[in-house]
């Protein structure tokens, strides 16, 4: 092997071992956050590290320190992170050590990903479903820098870095089936040590990585020592080379020794049981001996170990001494700033016809797919075939191709974490869950991945995606097609959400939403798609011009009345079905001019000062909500307005929202029982007036 490769593995293989070292020396300090090490897993890592290129995507796990070295970070970087300061270039001392997110030019880049263990596969995938996407398209990756060096001129790969534990996790399976099916660049890189945490692979495994791999044709496997740097770094390279021409999927399984403790707060001599043979398997010895062999004397391999102890040491100090956050810290990158502020645009432009609500989501999509080569629409069923179970997608797959409006399998979670690898790459993903009641195996990945990303990478993973979901109850859909789910999406921080009641602010909603740098999710009411349900004639709109926006966070007062001291006043708070029903009820009780209605139009950012005004005016209010009101975004919001108008009201805030049973039953007659109506917010508004 080529000396200078040997030198740089070995450098970068004894550098993370001598942190190892030093961080168990100075256990009491280190220990104060949770940290993991590398060690026994240098020689895989390290082979990998300095093989990628600046254009290439990875996702290392929370063990691959010595591959971030081989990328280019220093002991000092790393050691911020371990000591959750201030300048760690991850996350500012958010995230734990060996969770990077990276964007620097010369580095392999690395979006954000969580610890929940296998659940990077997903936004990897969707990294690699990026760039095959971008290719087909002839698009270039926003967020990498174009040189003119050979080696920038090679293909891009995705490299995806796991635990053998992990991929016994579910979503391990989706990531591998779509990543075979559409034979995506990527390297899926599994180190096997042979333990979970306290469990062994004896425990928890049916078979290794690379066996279970087999089942998914078109996904190469290969297993290897990972514990050799010569083996590891000849296979890699081939294996990297391969990808990068012929564009399809590998896996790597790479079997190595677990030298240190699980984490510094699980102890290896609390369990293991195999310490001896483990400790026969070291990489270091190896590759020292690799050196020797390559003509390296016993002193140069000394003289780079000493100096590599003096620089860690000098870095570690160093590190000790960094700026911590301070308290104002905690409130920066939540959020992407967002250039859509404002309502601009026509909204009822001259001679438009009036549209369905599900005819305006339609021409949004449409308008946005026509202008923006970036944009992509996937999810179940909305490809040529039907465009859509509410033919919401309709014709798009004819108009754009099936590489931009196209078919997933049955994976809620692919759909939605995926999203985090397209925007990573710089497109704009518009997806559907089917049903609201099948958003639950999405919301491991709405959650740990998607909401979290700007944050938690100290606001440069941004996920700029629309999920959209189509809602509620209506027509008999049943226990599996009818529910309300926005009290618990609500409560995921990092995630904007839209309820519109019409179509006009559906459109303008969706436009705003695809140029937001950060997640939302649209709710979109079945009952109004098509305004079959009785009252609901007010959905349809005059169709908006193409250049109207909605920003988030603007309610509307749509019936607004005046302060009025001789008659009983209140405010009905409300938003999508539920607008349909107090304004029919206003107007079926004949007192318009005593109620004053608020459409939400959003749910976060939520429009509080457009409804504290209300509520401070008429001294009541009414919250209506389809969902069951027991611990929900209502309560919820009920209770704040409580807390804030306290001294202003002459009633308790009030909701009304469905019957608090588990599900929705199949019969219509319980469906009604179940569900508010225009007769029961009618018995409610009056119940408050005279209160």
């Amino acid at each position: 092997m080529n000396k200078d490769i040997l030198k740089k593995g070995f450098t970068n293989l004894v550098t993370a071992k001598t942190m190892a070292e030093l961080y168990e020396a100075n256990f009491k300090v280190v220990s104060k956050y949770v940290h993991a090490t590398s060690r026994g897993h240098e020689a895989i890592q390290t082979a990998l590290g300095m093989q990628l290129l600046p254009q290439d995507y990875a996702f290392p796990y929370y063990r691959d320190d010595a591959m971030l070295l081989a990328f280019g970070m220093t002991p000092y970087d790393l050691m911020l992170q371990v000591l959750a300061k201030k300048d760690d270039p991850f996350s500012g001392g958010r995230t734990y050590y060996s969770h990077p997110s990276l964007k620097d030019a010369d580095k392999p880049k690395i979006p954000h990903q969580s610890s929940a263990t296998g659940m990077q596969a997903i936004p990897a995938t969707g990294v690699a479903m990026g760039m095959q996407y971008l290719e087909k398209q002839g698009l270039q990756n926003s967020n990498v820098v174009q040189n003119d060096n050979e080696e920038s001129k090679l293909n891009p790969i995705t490299v995806c870095s796991l635990g053998d534990a992990s991929v016994t996790e579910g979503e391990i399976a989706e990531a591998f089936q779509m990543a075979a099916l559409k034979q995506m660049p990527i390297l899926y890189l599994v180190q096997d040590n042979g333990w979970d945490i306290s469990a062994n692979e004896a425990e928890t495994r049916a078979q290794s990585a690379a066996e279970y791999a087999q089942g998914f044709h078109g996904l190469e496997a290969i297993s290897i020592d990972g514990a050799n740097f010569i083996e590891s770094y000849e296979t890699l390279e081939k294996v990297i080379k391969t990808i990068r021409e012929e564009r399809r999927p590998i896996l790597v399984h790479a079997k190595v020794p677990l030298l240190n403790h699980h984490t510094s707060g699980v102890r290896m001599e609390w369990y293991r049981d195999d310490l001896e043979e483990a400790k026969s398997r070291d990489p270091y010895p190896v590759l020292k001996q690799q050196l020797l062999d390559g003509g390296f004397s016993e002193k140069d391999i000394n003289n780079i170990e000493a100096e590599i102890k003096l620089k860690v040491e000098k870095d570690f100090q160093k590190a000790l001494k960094a700026e911590d956050p301070t308290p104002e810290d905690l409130f920066t990158h939540d959020f992407a700033p967002t250039p859509i502020t404002e309502e601009q645009g026509e909204r009822s432009p001259e001679g438009a016809e009036k549209v369905v609500m599900v005819d305006c989501a339609l021409f949004a999509v449409e308008e946005l797919m026509k202008k923006y080569p970036e944009c992509l629409l996937y999810g179940q069923d909305v490809g040529g075939r039907l465009g859509g179970v509410f033919r919401e997608a309709a014709t798009l797959a004819q108009k754009f191709g099936d590489d931009r409006v196209f078919n997933t399998p049955i994976q809620e979670a692919f759909i939605v974490g995926s999203t985090v690898g397209m925007s990573a790459v710089g497109l704009k993903p518009i997806v559907e869950v089917q049903f609201a009641d099948y958003i639950w195996p999405g919301l491991n990945q709405l959650f740990t991945e998607v909401s979290r990303s700007c944050y938690l990478s100290n606001g440069k993973w941004p996920v700029s995606m629309i999920l959209r979901v189509p809602i509620g109850a209506y027509g008999s859909g049943g226990p599996y097609h009818s529910s309300s789910v926005e009290s618990v999406v609500t409560n995921i921080r990092g995630v904007k959400i839209a309820y519109p009641s019409n179509g006009a602010d559906l459109k303008g909603l969706i436009k705003a939403a695809y140029h937001d740098p950060n997640p939302v999710v649209i709710f979109e009411h079945k009952g109004l798609y098509w305004s079959k349900v009785p009252g609901t004639q007010g959905a349809t709109s005059v169709e908006p011009a193409e250049d109207y926006v909605l920003p988030f966070g603007k309610a509307w007062v749509l019936q607004e009345i005046w302060k009025q001291d001789d008659v009983e006043t209140c405010t009905i708070v409300t938003y999508g079905m539920g607008v349909h029903w107090a304004m029919n009820a206003s107007e079926e009780l004949g007192i318009k001019d005593q109620i004053e209605v608020i459409d939400l139009r959003t749910l976060y950012p939520l429009d509080e000062d457009t409804i504290m005004k209300s509520v401070k005016k008429t001294g009541k209010c009414l919250v209506v909500t389809e969902e069951p009101s027991n611990n929900s975004f209502a309560r919820a919001l009920a209770g704040k307005i409580q807390e804030e108008c306290f001294k202003y009201l002459d009633a308790p805030v009030m909701t009304i929202g469905s019957e608090n049973m588990p599900a929705i039953p199949l019969n219509s007659t319980l469906e009604q029982t179940m569900i508010p109506s225009i007769e029961k917010v009618k018995v409610k508004i009056e119940a408050l007036l005279s209160y």
